[in-house]
């Protein structure tokens, strides 16, 4: 189908279809040609021609606009984040005497988990460049967000949540999750269940000989003892440990959504003694949920987690938000033996697989 001026002439009809200057293409002209194969060819042919004899102006105004745009992104890349100075305020309260909330920091300068020390939303934004660097800023929004609103966000919280070292936004809070928000893990856990508690009580025989033997670790509380035997101490492996307890260390490279290589992840046995109270304290971060699996749990023990009470039980998965504040005690008699469980930190279900490989390159220890 051909569309026809208004106005046709004669001279029109027999002269053949004809280009337009390169310095216009005026609207008089495409009200004066004809559509069809020709005149599509021409018309682009024309396009290809005006681009090439475009004006110096119109190169100068585009060379312009990429500048900016460039300029834009390396300043929206380099921006640092905002200094608050709660956050610093939260971290040489620590640094002053070592110890916050009943528990003995390792204070190495390099350990982003470890050195409460002053410009640490700067190391992490640091850290998450370097990420971005060398794999992609896509699905980083929400880290970055973090990073850049570190102090509004933990200085806005309620006092029942306040994650001491790093605040990742939008997640759902709840002081308890259920079994399912990591269900392989639980499953898995739980049918290993006899494992662990065979190697826990061959671990334990020690404790005949000793007060605290080799590779058990004793923790400061109001009263009673409290004991950890460490598998994964903030993501490094202690090897002397693991290689006593082989099949629970071959289980913990099972789990799906296990912290590893990060300074937010730990796997321990857990042990507190009858009279034993751990301080109210909160975790370091909202990342993660941590699981209990119960080995021993006499009565008269609970964990309180923003202000709920919960039991453990034997063989069966507590699954938890560390960053609410929390306790844990132990009222039994000293005859019922110690409350005991095998801990592990999961990635919070809620926190993308993007995210993980990000964050675990942000917190990776030693960083």
């Amino acid at each position: 189908m051909v569309w026809v001026p208004l106005s046709p002439t004669s001279s029109d009809r027999r002269a053949p279809l004809r280009a337009p200057s390169t310095a216009t293409m005026s609207l008089e002209w495409l009200m004066d040609w004809s559509w069809s194969l020709d005149g599509l060819r021409d018309f682009i042919a024309t396009g290809i021609q005006s681009f090439r004899d475009c004006d110096a102006t119109a190169l100068v105004a585009v060379a312009c606009l990429l500048v900016l745009f460039v300029w834009y992104c390396y300043h929206v890349g380099r921006e640092q984040p905002r200094a608050y100075a709660t956050v610093n305020a939260l971290m040489q309260s620590a640094e002053a005497n070592g110890v916050q909330n009943g528990f003995v920091y390792c204070q190495s300068p390099e350990c982003v988990r470890c050195s409460h020390h002053d410009g640490l939303n700067q190391k992490l934004y640091h850290n998450l460049q370097e990420y971005a660097k060398r794999y992609s800023w896509s699905g980083m929004g929400r880290i970055h967000k973090g990073i850049r609103e570190q102090g509004r966000y933990l200085n806005s919280r309620p006092s029942i949540q306040k994650p001491e070292v790093f605040f990742l936004p939008d997640l759902p809070t709840t002081p308890y999750f259920s079994r399912d928000a990591q269900k392989h893990d639980v499953e898995l856990l739980e049918r290993n269940f006899q494992t662990i508690l065979c190697e826990f009580e061959t671990l334990y025989k020690a404790f005949s000989n000793c007060s605290l033997p080799q590779g058990w670790k004793m923790n400061s509380t109001p009263s009673g003892e409290w004991f950890t035997f460490y598998l994964v101490n903030q993501g490094m492996c202690v090897p002397r440990n693991c290689r006593r307890c082989p099949r629970t260390y071959r289980l913990l490279g099972s789990l799906r959504t296990c912290i590893g290589n990060n300074v937010f992840g730990n796997a321990c046995i857990s042990v507190l003694s009858p009279g034993t109270v751990i301080a109210e304290h909160y975790g370091p971060t909202n990342i993660r949920i941590r699981c209990h699996l119960g080995l021993k749990t006499p009565s008269n023990c609970e964990l309180v987690v923003g202000g709920e009470p919960q039991c453990w039980a034997e063989g069966r998965c507590l699954l938890f938000d560390d960053s609410f504040l929390h306790t844990a005690f132990h009222e039994g008699a000293p005859e019922e033996g110690p409350r005991v469980v095998f801990m592990v930190d999961l990635w919070h279900p809620n926190v993308a697989a993007a995210e993980r490989q990000a964050l675990d390159f942000i917190f990776a220890p030693g960083r």
